[in-house]
């Protein structure tokens, strides 16, 4: 005698799996993560489905008498905008490395020099890259990732399916918060710089004095030889930083979600 089991889902657990992946899914559009330039690939898909999953025990009961189809899309729609608010506010964490790189690519000379980005899979600025890996680093270093997963949690509660909503205050506070990416990004780059910039005067004032030194051949390895130097110090405040940047914006996100 044969017995078989039947998987049941209710319509209302069903909902509520696809609100919640449309919240998870809406932060792993700008979460950075390795690849999320990419496109829409199947690990980040794996990854939307496993932190859906994960947060079983927090998703909301939906109540089917009064969804319609409609109502259904609107919430679809005003969950991934939650989940795109934060995600584009920790993604404001690789952006501040990414700028100060690339206004330092230029000057030291490391623009010409182009390697495959693993997130795009294109030719880009060798510092860029850099920048890029190493503020992916810190993300997971400084447990973000977890603190994240705990908002959403948390958000699950306090913000059910439809109850979140933009507002001009919420994208003022996202458009300020995207002004720390120039200020975070030239505290980095602007002090080597200055270096370079008086390296280059001096070797134009010494090429000037002296017309049979051929200076000029060699400005180009002295800057990139200062930038290795000089990156290589401030590779001791970069954490710092980055922490700093970090506590603003999570204070940020836990006031307009948690509060």
């Amino acid at each position: 005698m044969h017995t078989s089991a039947n998987l049941q889902i209710s319509a209302s657990t069903l909902f509520a799996f696809v609100f919640v992946l449309a919240r998870m899914s809406g932060v792993f559009v700008f979460i950075p993560l390795p690849g999320r330039e990419a496109g829409p690939t199947l690990p980040r898909i794996a990854l939307a489905l496993g932190a859906t999953i994960a947060l079983y025990a927090r998703w909301p009961a939906v109540t089917l008498n009064t969804l319609t189809l409609p109502l259904a899309i609107f919430l679809m729609l005003s969950e991934m905008a939650l989940g795109a608010a934060v995600g584009l506010l920790v993604a404001f964490l690789t952006e501040a490395f990414t700028v100060g790189a690339q206004s330092l690519a230029m000057q030291a000379g490391y623009a010409y020099a182009s390697v495959v980005d693993p997130s795009t899979n294109a030719d880009s600025d060798v510092l860029m890259v850099i920048a890029q890996l190493l503020a992916g680093l810190l993300f997971f270093t400084a447990d973000l990732h977890l603190w994240v997963m705990r908002v959403f949690a948390r958000s699950l509660e306090l913000y059910p399916p439809g109850q979140f909503l933009l507002t001009r205050n919420v994208a003022t506070d996202i458009v300020q918060a995207g002004a720390g990416i120039f200020a975070i990004g030239l505290r980095l780059s602007l002090p080597i710089v200055v270096l370079l910039l008086l390296t280059e005067i001096t070797l134009s004032l010494v090429g000037r004095i002296s017309t049979q030194l051929h200076v000029a051949a060699h400005t180009a390895p002295v800057k990139m030889l200062l930038t290795l130097v000089a990156l290589s110090s401030i590779l001791i405040v970069m954490p710092h930083l980055y922490r700093a940047y970090a506590d603003q914006i999570l204070r940020l996100v836990e006031r307009v979600l948690l509060h």
